[in-house]
């Protein structure tokens, strides 16, 4: 029969062995998954796209933007030669300008966020298809994402495989 002093001895040994025994049959790996879905070819032929897509509403934004500009700098340069009417009117337009700028940035902004979630969304589900396919492959018992972890060996990071099976399992059209 176990004393309390061969308790206080037996005990951690054995919690230790356990321990080391469970530790030591746990596959594990670490994912960047955000750089491994920013990475793929489908992401990036999908940003080339929605640039090129959404650069006349840019243009005209930077185009609105220098228009106000010009309003301000009239102002300044004119200030104390103009009638209170023309004032008045440099004013007027500048509103007009900035109100036009501030609906045609906040539309752009909300198309280009829904397009880029929708885009993002649909290729996150996948990824994670492919990480599941690669920790089966690779007998991981355990993926962990990076934001997740303080430390990792580089050994244990699956990010660029991850990527590398996306762009196999969905190449870019």
């Amino acid at each position: 029969m176990f004393g309390i002093r061969q308790a206080r001895v037996v005990l951690p040994v054995l919690f230790a062995l356990c321990a080391s025994t469970i530790t030591a049959q746990v596959k594990v790996a670490i994912i960047n998954l955000q750089k491994a879905v920013l990475d793929t070819a489908e992401i990036q032929k999908a940003q080339k796209e929605l640039e090129a897509r959404y650069k006349p509403r840019q243009d005209k934004m930077e185009a609105l933007q220098k228009e106000l500009q010009n309003i301000q700098n009239q102002l300044q340069t004119l200030a104390g030669k103009l009638t209170p009417q023309a004032e008045q009117e440099y004013n007027l337009q500048g509103q007009r300008k900035q109100r036009e700028l501030q609906r045609v940035t906040e539309d752009l902004q909300a198309d280009v966020d829904r397009e880029r979630q929708d885009i993002l969304g649909r290729s996150g589900t996948r990824m994670s298809d492919i990480v599941k396919k690669v920790a089966e492959t690779k007998g991981l018992d355990v993926v962990v994402d990076v934001s997740n972890t303080i430390y990792f060996k580089p050994a244990l990071d699956i990010t660029s495989e991850a990527t590398a099976e996306y762009n196999k399992a969905f190449p870019a059209k």
